[in-house]
């Protein structure tokens, strides 16, 4: 039976899932190269999805348009207008489930979750076991479509050319640039602010590493610039960047320190290291950086935090375990970053 040659990848949000949409349609294309993708998401994703050769983008405008019941009505009308063969729902959530139902006709496959085995491993201490990963649960979507696809672990973008304003923002006397995004969408998975300083302290002390700091919100961007002034080769990108171009500067970097965040996920699409600080959060729950080594994931003490995974997302709360990632000791990191810095 042939395969479909048009398809429509769904995936809504957020930026480091999306980002693990990219190696599983990289292999896709590898193994696929007539098939045509579609990739329907959110305009701020576009700069994650683009660099994909021979994709078209679809945006999902679900706070204007594409609105309510009656806005994916007339998202499905458009997608129907390209004349879809398959529908990969790599979301699997209520607006998709909609935009499905409006699609009638087409063949669709969708994403298994593995909820109740991730419920498992944050409430049963007997079940701490790796999960599929991220990626491999997309990659089955494509498989119940019919493509025999595999996951090497070496499906990474080029790097980007790097603006001569940026090349010049952060110098070229350094031989090596380091990342280092400490910050995260829930304060369970991220380091304090004085944790930061004390592993930007430490990494400046080599002269011939640059350490580039990225961020999130306005807080959080005037944080990073007064780390940033305390230091010859520390430099902050938080808020100076437009999206496309701080993933440039992510895919040209030599490593990246994140916690478990969007940052990392990006770093991982170009084949960057990855160090990943795991507080609340486990690798075990399928969402580390792509293709990394299980040396990169830096974990807290389970013996010391027994109730780790706390939660698969780090949005829950647990008393005594607010700031347990800070236990990651600063040693770990450096002597991590330095073997792949030498290598």
């Amino acid at each position: 039976m042939p395969v479909p040659q048009r398809i429509l990848v769904i995936r809504l949000s957020a930026m480091g899932d999306v980002a693990m949409c990219v190696p599983v349609l990289l292999a896709l294309k590898r193994d696929y190269p007539s098939v045509e993708i579609v990739a329907l998401s959110r305009k701020r994703f576009r700069s994650i999805l683009e660099p994909l050769s021979d994709i078209s983008f679809i945006e999902a405008d679900v706070d204007g348009v594409h609105k309510g019941i009656s806005g994916l009505y007339k998202l499905s009308r458009e997608i129907k207008a390209l004349e879809i063969h398959a529908v990969a729902d790599f979301h699997n959530v209520l607006r998709s489930k909609i935009l499905r139902a409006f699609l009638k006709g087409i063949p669709k496959a969708k994403i298994d979750k593995g909820r109740s085995d991730k419920k498992r491993l944050v409430s049963d201490p007997d079940f701490f076991q790796p999960l599929k990963h991220s990626t491999e649960r997309y990659a089955d979507v494509l498989r119940d479509l019919g493509f025999d696809i595999e996951l090497k672990g070496t499906e990474f973008l080029p790097k980007h050319s790097l603006l001569p304003q940026i090349q010049e923002q952060i110098g070229l006397n350094s031989s090596k640039w380091v990342g280092f995004a400490p910050f995260a969408a829930h304060q369970n998975k991220a380091i304090t602010l004085e944790k930061a300083k004390e592993i930007v302290k430490e990494i400046a002390k080599n002269d011939q590493v640059s350490i580039l700091l990225f961020g999130g919100g306005k807080k959080e961007t005037e944080q990073l610039k007064e780390i940033a002034n305390s230091y010859k080769n520390v430099i902050n990108l938080a808020g100076t960047k437009d999206f496309k171009n701080e993933l440039a500067v992510i895919s040209n970097l030599d490593a990246m320190i994140a916690m478990d965040s969007g940052n990392g996920h990006l770093a991982a699409l170009y084949g960057v290291p990855v160090i990943t600080l795991w507080g609340n959060t486990h690798p075990y729950a399928g969402f580390a950086p792509y293709a990394q080594p299980m040396e990169n994931q830096l974990r807290v003490n389970r013996e010391q935090f027994p109730l780790v995974p706390t939660s698969i997302f780090g949005n829950k709360k647990v008393k005594t375990y607010e700031h347990i990632t800070n236990t990651i000791e600063v040693k770990a990191v450096l002597d991590r970053l330095n073997k792949i810095l030498d290598s």
